[in-house]
């Protein structure tokens, strides 16, 4: 299953998911007068992909994952999320 893929690898990827939802939640957070406009554009953004089944919960989207850390969406990080997917319980992912 974990492919040529190192655990150290694999948590790096966690690490870096981590920092994409603390820096999002961070944003969300803010007193919206304290916002300078990239970041209320970013709040605005986060509030349009709210759905019902999101709502009250933390989530994030790959437009997240791109603003916030290095990651590229590629082969390998679906890889990754995969594997993420057998080890833990109920995962859910967000398409946009």
């Amino acid at each position: 299953m974990k492919s040529s893929l190192t655990y150290c690898q694999i948590n790096d990827i966690i690490k870096e998911i981590n920092k994409a939802v603390a820096s999002k939640y961070k944003i969300m957070h803010q007193p919206k007068a304290s916002m300078n406009s990239v970041n209320r554009n970013l709040y605005h953004r986060f509030i349009n992909e709210e759905t019902k089944d999101t709502k009250g919960h933390y989530f994030i989207v790959e437009a997240d994952i791109k603003e916030f850390t290095t990651l590229k969406a590629d082969k390998r990080f679906h890889v990754i999320l995969n594997i993420l997917r057998h080890w833990g319980g109920l995962i859910h992912y967000v398409i946009t």
